[in-house]
């Protein structure tokens, strides 16, 4: 395939632009961000700004009527989402080209300007301009460009620190993916590439959406100068750790199976799912009450007599004819100190009590449920979860995979010679599984691949930094 791939089609000039805001229970944030959008400076064209309410409860719609009457106010009377609701906002807006800011943010002056001039100015398969993100003192990074896991999680590079300890890209320089709190896009582009995709509710849609521009033939930028102020997780903190991991994971599957070109997506597969399977067979071990008994091998001492060799001796060898009489085996005997090296002093002791248990108070407490794991950890929960909603989207993910299959204008071979793929521990047991040989012979070797840890790509006490 080509290496070098554009547009089909010669993009329009810009002439008007949307800045859309989507907010739940942000009231908060839009007193930050909406004065801080009436302080910027002229971009050159018309523009207008669009707030979707997302089902708040905490006064929003009055506040933005009584205090912002010139912003366009939509309401919904329920929680969207955050892919739903922005693409309810771009169906409602009428830019060339739309902007998705977080409504947890305060641009800088300069901002808008900066986004419509780098993407006026950009060629024209350029489908989208990514600005800076920086924390709401000034002081650390938050977003300037992102990393792709071979299995479809994303983190931003460098998230959490020092400005001066960091380099951002320069202006023109090609990302994966735009930060989908400070972006502008060709509307065109959007909708031609599918828009977000809403199975995904939140997180990892801008990731998928990058992946989908490139493949079909556009590319993304950045924008240095384009800068906003961002309280990170202000919004996101209010569904809760495992509902927010219950995302992540279902939605990494979900933008690996549907972007990998059907060659490469068949040799990482397995690696994927193995990735997958393991991350919930290891929480369910660790973090569930009587996890540890499903690491236990039935026969290695468990049942059936296994645990001190053969039950029974070999029949004599002179018991070969047909007509022979067959020659009944020696009684077994088990011996308290056969049963104590068949089971184990543990499993020793606990048959011990729950046979004694049995005896003094039948029927209650010790039947075999009790002994069984009990599944009561909440991120677990949410791991189940997520394998169970993948199988939900199967169907409408398998659409919309041949949908970017059929688009694809640029191999996944020349994009990760752009942008390599990462494998980064991440998940309890992450880092022994990607560190055994058989995980890495499931790798293909001729895919670029990056290997670093968490520390390596950002700065991880106390925070989070997952696309």
């Amino acid at each position: 395939m080509s290496q070098t791939v554009m547009s089909q089609t010669v993009k329009k000039k810009l002439r008007s632009v949307s800045v859309l805001i989507l907010s739940w229970n942000g009231r908060v944030h839009l007193e930050a961000c909406l004065p801080a959008l009436d302080q910027q400076l002229p971009p050159g064209i018309d523009y207008e700004v669009v707030v979707l309410d997302n089902g708040s409860t905490d006064g929003t719609v009055e506040w933005v009527r009584r205090h912002h009457p010139q912003v366009r106010l939509i309401s919904s009377p329920v929680n969207l989402g955050f892919c739903a609701g922005n693409n309810r906002l771009v169906a409602e807006s009428e830019g060339d080209a739309v902007i998705f800011l977080n409504n947890d943010t305060r641009p800088q002056p300069e901002w808008l300007g900066a986004l419509v001039n780098a993407l006026a100015q950009a060629p024209d398969d350029v489908a989208a301009i990514s600005g800076q993100i920086i924390d709401w003192p000034g002081e650390r990074l938050d977003f300037a460009h992102g990393v792709l896991t071979f299995d479809g999680h994303a983190f931003q590079r460098d998230f959490g620190r020092p400005l001066d300890e960091v380099t951002v890209p320069a202006a023109g320089s090609e990302l994966l993916f735009a930060c989908g709190g400070n972006m502008i896009v060709r509307r065109e582009s959007f909708l031609a590439a599918g828009a977000f995709d809403e199975d995904y509710f939140a997180y990892l849609e801008d990731v998928d959406l990058g992946w989908r521009l490139w493949s079909g033939g556009e590319r993304v930028l950045f924008e240095p100068g384009a800068v906003v102020h961002h309280r990170s997780m202000a919004t996101s903190q209010h569904l809760g750790n495992e509902n927010r991991g219950f995302l992540f994971e279902r939605n990494a599957f979900l933008t690996a199976y549907k972007n990998y070109e059907p060659e490469l997506w068949q040799r990482l597969a397995p690696a994927i799912l193995l990735t997958l399977q393991h991350r919930t067979q290891t929480l369910m071990v660790q973090n569930n009450p009587g996890g540890d008994l499903l690491t236990i091998n039935p026969y290695a001492g468990q049942i059936a007599n296994t645990g001190h060799g053969p039950a029974t001796p070999e029949a004599p060898a002179t018991a070969t004819s047909a007509t022979a009489a067959p020659v009944a085996p020696p009684p077994v005997v088990t011996t308290l100190s056969q049963k104590w090296r068949g089971y184990g002093p543990r499993e020793f002791m606990r048959r011990g009590v729950r046979k004694a248990a049995h005896s003094l108070l039948p029927g209650w407490l010790w039947d075999d449920a009790s002994t069984a794991p009990q599944l009561s950890d909440p991120r677990t929960v949410a791991q189940l979860r997520a394998l169970t909603n993948i199988m939900g989207c199967l169907a409408t993910s398998t659409a919309r995979r041949q949908q970017v299959q059929v688009r694809r204008r640029r191999s996944d071979r020349e994009i990760f010679e752009r942008f390599p793929l990462f494998v980064v521990p991440t998940y309890p047991g992450d880092a022994t599984l990607f560190a055994s040989p058989a995980f890495e012979s499931w790798l293909p070797n001729d895919v670029p691949l990056e290997r670093a840890t968490l520390d390596e790509i950002m700065r991880t006490e106390g925070r989070s930094a997952r696309r």
